[in-house]
């Protein structure tokens, strides 16, 4: 195996690099779609190994990567046979944290798909065994490069609307119960909760636009809807979301059919935070809108803005600086790019691309697992307080020492 401290000279030809990066992943469903991103033979790097608990699984491999890509029934006997820069970890939630570890110790550089871990001590273990075994760390948060996201941050940071003082997130998970009620993610062994599952992209994004962590937070929900459905058939071994997904049928959402076997998270949740520094926010996700997206206003001292949209040519960021009573008209509006070309409006392959580039070269980026790790235990302490009425719950802060060593650049 390679480790990190050597692979600096791994890069893209046409860099005048000498060869490519070579890469293993780990889990083959819904979202291994990334690493086809990075998956660039002779330019750069190259899927060369995968490994999934599933056989079923290997023809996909081989679909998407070449009839040469060597398949493995685990992660051990992947490590024990290739020489790897880094590896795509894109399994179950509750699977990322004793991957890491093994992946970090063994000293291979880790894309670890968000969230973190599901639980804030699992999070602490994954960032200390990076700092020990001194391989780079990388948490997929995608939404840090959805232009929406970069737009309404570069506002913020221009002085807009003044000093933030309040984040509210509306998240409008339409399609909900196909997406995480027929699979692993119902289970909240598997994921502590949605609040948290789902819940990290808009904690960590509330975060980065507060310029600020959670503090303490108290929340309130349930499974209001899904919680009703008495077919719990589930789905077939190796199918994933795309194979049984019908937006055109399953609705209304009590028409759905093949729950998950165990259904124990909440469908709807709401969650209110004080922040570092005196910033407050909220937070509010419901599994059975008809919509889907998510809406993010920001209060500052000077002014307001909110978000329409949140992909495609039709969304806009507007700001409003002026008093007065309603009015859909803003001082400001800044409409988004043409979408990209890759998943999530064309994040995906900025993501993928950031961290390829910190494999070979260090350096900061836009990403951070410290962060990450601060929005699982936003959550994690947010499913607590729903799960005990709304009982307020302080949220533990990551050790100063380890959060030192990841803003050096874990070097």
């Amino acid at each position: 195996m390679t480790s990190t401290s050597s692979v600096s000279t791994a890069s893209t030809g046409s860099a005048g690099h000498t060869r490519d990066l070579r890469l293993g992943v780990i889990g083959l469903g819904q979202r291994a779609t990334l690493a086809l991103e990075a998956h660039h033979p002779g330019e750069g790097s190259a899927v060369v190994a995968v490994a999934d608990t599933s056989p079923a699984m290997f023809d996909r491999a081989r679909s998407w990567f070449g009839d040469d890509v060597h398949v493995y029934p685990g992660h051990q006997e992947m490590l024990a046979a290739e020489d790897l820069d880094a590896v795509f970890v894109i399994t179950p939630d509750h699977t990322h944290e004793a991957l890491a570890i093994d992946l970090l110790q063994a000293g291979v550089a880790v894309f670890l798909e968000k969230p973190l871990a599901i639980t804030t001590e699992g999070c602490d273990r994954v960032l200390e065994a990076a700092r020990t075994g001194g391989a780079r760390l990388y948490v997929g948060h995608n939404m840090r490069h959805m232009p929406v996201v970069r737009v309404m941050r570069d506002l913020i940071k221009r002085g807009e609307i003044g000093e933030v003082k309040a984040v509210w997130c509306r998240h409008f998970v339409g399609h909900g119960g196909d997406f995480y009620f027929k699979d692993w993610h119902a289970d909240r062994r598997n994921t502590t909760g949605l609040l948290l599952q789902k819940g990290a992209h808009d904690l960590d994004v509330i975060h980065w636009l507060a310029g600020a962590y959670t503090e303490r937070v108290s929340a309130l929900g349930g499974l209001t809807v899904y919680g009703d459905i008495a077919d719990r058939s589930g789905q077939a071994p190796g199918a994933v979301m795309p194979d049984w997904y019908d937006p055109e049928n399953n609705w209304p959402p009590l028409s759905l059919t093949g729950l998950n076997p165990v259904v124990d998270v909440e469908d709807l949740s709401m969650m209110v935070m004080r922040l570092e520094g005196g910033v407050h926010a909220s937070y509010q996700q419901c599994h059975y809108t008809p919509d889907y997206w998510r809406n993010y206003t920001v209060i500052g001292t000077e002014g307001r803005l909110e978000n329409f949209g949140d992909h495609g040519e039709t969304a806009e960021v507007r700001v409003w600086k002026r008093r007065s009573g309603y009015r859909a008209d803003a001082d400001l509006v800044v409409p988004m790019p043409a979408p990209g070309e890759g998943g999530h409006g064309g994040s995906d392959p900025m993501l993928v691309a950031e961290f390829l580039r910190f494999v070979r070269s260090g350096g900061a980026t836009d990403t951070s697992p410290v962060a990450a790790r601060e929005a699982v235990a936003a959550g994690v302490a947010a499913t607590e307080s729903l799960r005990g009425d709304g009982r307020p719950v302080t949220v533990p802060r990551v050790a100063p020492d380890l959060a030192q060593w990841f803003d050096n650049g874990q070097q």
